[in-house]
């Protein structure tokens, strides 16, 4: 857990891409993708069917850890539309349990197509967006916004080769006013924080790609 401060915001990064807010006891996180491998499973692609339960356990043990009152996800929650009720009935059951216990908002994402169902079968409240102590929480940050900005979608990562190898982790990117969490879900790609996609969603401002380990905050300029 390493505080560091955001538009004048602190905030704690975690190791598996989330933040902590402390102030509000506010858990962010983005991009869990829930039921991914059921949804290539309909088609005939078939990938190990624990995606849902591995990213619930450890967002689960995130909000035991920094005993959030608040948890945000900031879109695509579920892969798809139907998503949600395809889930295991123990894994709906952690999904419900979750969502009772802390004051929980889905924000829709682009993948969320339908999301106002899912308060009806997972709890929580969904908002489109939302404005909370002068920082805006969207899915998809907006290069036009010159408000401080939480954001997801993008999927971050870190892209270095160390002594020959090539190494990739989940990172935050951050500028002055904008900061793009990483992928929280367990079956989830990436897209290289330094990507000129991502740094057209940021403005084309000054950029790093933030890679929190337990005890440190690692910071890299990306080039423009």
């Amino acid at each position: 857990m390493v505080p560091f401060s955001f538009a004048g915001t602190e905030f704690v990064a975690l190791a598996p891409g989330a933040l902590f807010w402390e102030r509000r006891r506010a858990l962010l996180v983005a991009d869990l993708h829930l039921e991914k491998a059921s949804f290539y499973a309909r088609s005939g692609q078939m990938l190990p069917p624990y995606d849902s339960d591995a990213t619930l356990e450890e967002l689960a043990e995130l909000v035991a850890q920094t005993s959030a009152e608040e948890v945000w996800c900031l879109g695509d929650s579920f892969h798809d539309a139907e998503g949600c009720e395809r889930l295991a009935n123990e894994t709906r059951d952690l999904l419900r349990r979750l969502t009772s216990e802390a004051r929980w908002t889905w924000i829709a994402g682009n993948h969320d197509v339908g999301a106002r169902r899912l308060a009806d079968h997972c709890g929580g409240r969904v908002l489109g967006e939302a404005e909370v102590d002068g920082l805006l929480l969207r899915h998809e940050a907006d290069p036009r916004e010159m408000r401080p900005e939480l954001s997801g979608h993008y999927h971050p990562k870190l892209r270095l080769t160390l002594k020959g190898r090539h190494v990739a982790r989940r990172c935050f990117v951050a500028t002055a006013t904008k900061l793009i969490l990483p992928a929280f879900g367990a079956l989830t790609g990436g897209m290289d924080a330094g990507d000129p996609v991502i740094r057209k969603a940021l403005g084309n401002r000054a950029a790093q790609a933030l890679v929190p380990l337990a005890d440190r905050l690692l910071r890299f300029p990306l080039a423009a």
